[in-house]
């Protein structure tokens, strides 16, 4: 049998729009989605499914149940069965038991529960019940303008400052020391026991059904020795990166709202509370995570983000809801005045100011990002050249390929770039991301199926993705010459090394070196010569620092091959030249002076030639996928496909092409 907690676990995780939307087509309808039922005939759709309850219910025939009993009923599968196919679809590990084993492990859990809840009635006690929880705990709190009401509907505590103060009444109460050293709630060392919790006030941290599951505890005494605050390890019953403080009381007024603030702080959820603003969550101080993201989007599509005034902190923060939008979330920041936080915040202006102050300065995330790190570059191009590479990858994350050309069109205009270059940067990192998951899923394939194989190109008749590359890009040795007399529709490696060598430190746009262009036009896309691609790495380095090296920088560098490279490339610049009109359709009097009009064109030709090789790759992954009839993959495949060929075609348009194929 599978273990109670792994259970929970699978359930937690599954989304159960997510695994519906395997067998069936959903539609969209408010909060939740609505098909025509798969159990029984019917031509109205009565069929629905609550991402936020996470179950789905015919008005028809009556099914119902959570995402493992639509695939038991939907399959024909047993329950075990069901798990193990909702885990799978999850990457969770399935580790399986005897019946002895589950019931020892069914009944550890509910002990550990059990504890929690002693622990945290122990807490109770101290800070109502003792001169010292009264005198230093429960001042405290009210000094934070927390009413009793308040205190107690989070369970707020105290541990008492003393070294066996839980341990001495647990064992009164008949728990073993041992559960709770699994809880973390008491240590042992050199043979001596003491409590973990020990004179300070304590946050009750809860999970979704509401029980008690870790505590946070926060020094009151000024001691530089000690952290401020220390927290319950993970367990059994608690898995930090799946918890939000707060939401077992948030959920209903998230649903309610359609939106969920998140805040840092523990006092910050609990003083919003109070004043009645009930649908916000704490991620207590950490970066969110995958599983805390999909918690909220159970009940939301919708996040707003507080940040206290500091703007450094606001920064650093930023570069953590990025993941957000990758889950499909609508993301909005509220930046507070400076020094406050919402705690502060709440208590000085009340709810109604709260909520103007909401409505007033709440900005959408990337609009926010935007303006926040275009103000600090002021002219400088290579900061400015920074800050738009940091927005496209933002925009990239953007899953709705609607939302994101939106974003897109509003962001051409605060970066002041052309909508096509945020366009194709963004569809260039988006089919990276792609071609780099589906690499490492199939290493990750080939490592459980068998050991590596070494073959080369004469032992196969396949053509390889290296095959394809050094066909496309000529490896050391081509010259420019070479490269136009046997390739004459394609762009050398050696063309686009030799341009950025001789024109790097010049300006394409007001405050954009051609250098900073390049790279980053082509960073996703690999040189597979290794002396160009350390001369490339160099110019990347050199760029963060803020510095444009030109050629005499590689002439006269050090390093051998890297200098015999410069020269060799450099040396052969103008009889390019020559050629262009016949290779590109490009005529132009003097090359030096036309150099703008080369390193675009031959930037967009060098992107499009790279775009034609993925087509062609996707394309054999759709017939794989067809042969193992594995629809999810030819489902992600048409899309890629569709990503791939709006990119080309604005690239083809752009260069005024014809594509025939």
């Amino acid at each position: 049998m599978i273990p109670e907690h792994l259970v929970a676990n699978i359930i937690d995780m599954a989304q159960i729009e997510e695994v519906v939307s395997d067998f069936i087509t959903l539609k969209k309808r408010g909060a939740n989605y609505i098909a025509n039922c798969p159990f029984h005939n019917e031509k109205t759709p009565s069929f629905s499914v609550s991402p936020s309850k996470g179950i789905y219910k015919c008005f028809g025939c009556g099914k119902a149940g959570n995402s493992v009993g639509f695939v038991m009923e939907h399959e024909s599968m047993s329950y075990p069965e069901a798990l193990r196919y909702v885990a799978n679809k999850y990457n969770i590990e399935v580790e399986e038991i005897n019946n002895e084993q589950g019931k020892e492990q069914r009944q550890e859990r509910d002990s550990l529960f059990i504890v929690n809840q002693f622990a945290q009635k122990h807490f109770d006690n101290n800070l109502f019940n003792t001169d010292e929880g009264r005198s230093i705990g429960l001042s405290y709190f009210k000094e934070r303008g927390f009413r009793e009401e308040t205190i107690r509907k989070f369970e707020l505590g105290y541990s008492m400052d003393s070294f066996d103060a839980l341990i001495n009444d647990a064992k009164a109460k008949g728990y073993k020391f041992e559960l709770l050293q699994k809880l973390g709630l008491a240590k042992e060392k050199d043979g001596r026991t003491y409590d973990f919790f020990r004179g300070r006030v304590q946050f009750t941290i809860h999970n979704l059904s509401g029980k008690v599951v870790a505590f946070a505890g926060r020094i009151l005494k000024t001691n530089k020795k000690a952290p401020k605050y220390v927290n319950s390890p993970e367990t059994e019953v608690y898995f930090k990166s799946k918890v939000l403080y707060g939401m077992n009381f948030a959920k209903k007024s998230i649903r309610e709202n359609d939106e969920c603030y998140l805040v840092e702080g523990y006092t910050d959820v609990i003083s919003l509370h109070q004043a009645g603003i009930e649908n916000v969550v704490a991620s207590s101080g950490t970066s969110l995570t995958e599983d805390q993201i999909r918690l909220v989007k159970r009940y939301t599509p919708n996040i707003t983000f507080l940040f206290d005034g500091d703007a450094a902190g606001v920064k650093a923060a930023l570069r953590g809801v990025d993941m957000v939008l990758e889950q499909g979330l609508n993301v909005k920041i509220v930046q507070l005045p400076p020094d406050q936080d919402p705690d502060s915040f709440i208590q000085a202006k009340g709810r109604t100011g709260f909520e103007e102050y909401i409505k007033e300065t709440g900005k959408d995330f990337i609009f926010f990002k935007t303006s926040l790190l275009l103000a600090d570059v002021a002219n400088d191009p290579i900061k400015r050249s920074g800050v738009i590479k940091d927005i496209i990858q933002t925009l990239a994350k953007i899953p709705d390929p609607i939302k994101r050309s939106l974003y897109v069109r509003e962001c051409s205009k605060l970066l002041e770039v052309k909508e096509e270059i945020i366009i194709n940067e963004t569809n260039r990192l988006k089919w990276s991301k792609i071609k780099k998951e589906q690499q490492d899923y199939e290493r990750a394939q080939l490592r459980q199926e068998r050991p590596p194989k070494t073959t080369t190109s004469a032992t196969t008749n396949t053509t390889t993705t290296k095959d394809v590359f050094s066909e496309n890009f000529p490896i050391d040795g081509t010259s420019p010459e070479d490269a136009i007399k046997t390739k004459t529709n394609t762009v050398s490696e050696s063309e686009l090394m030799r341009v950025l060598l001789e024109y790097g430190d010049k300006e394409i746009e007001i405050g954009l070196p051609v250098a900073a262009y390049i790279v980053n036009e082509i960073e996703e896309i690999p040189f597979t010569n290794k002396n160009y691609k350390e001369i490339y790495d160099i110019f990347y380095k050199q760029l963060e620092k803020g510095r444009v090296p030109n050629s005499d920088y590689f002439v006269s560098h050090t390093n051998k091959t890297i200098n015999n490279t410069a020269i060799q490339l450099i040396a052969v610049a103008y009889q390019v030249s020559s050629n262009w009109a016949k290779m590109h359709e490009i005529y132009i009097n003097e090359m030096v002076q036309q150099f703008k009009l080369e390193v675009t064109e031959l930037v967009q030709r060098y992107q499009l030639q790279y775009v034609k090789k993925m087509i062609l790759e996707n394309q054999e992954q759709m017939k794989k996928a067809q042969v193992e009839k594995n629809v999810e993959a030819q489902m992600e495949c048409l899309e890629n496909a569709q990503m791939l060929l709006d990119w080309r075609m604005k690239l083809a348009k752009t260069l005024k092409m014809d594509i025939l194929h």
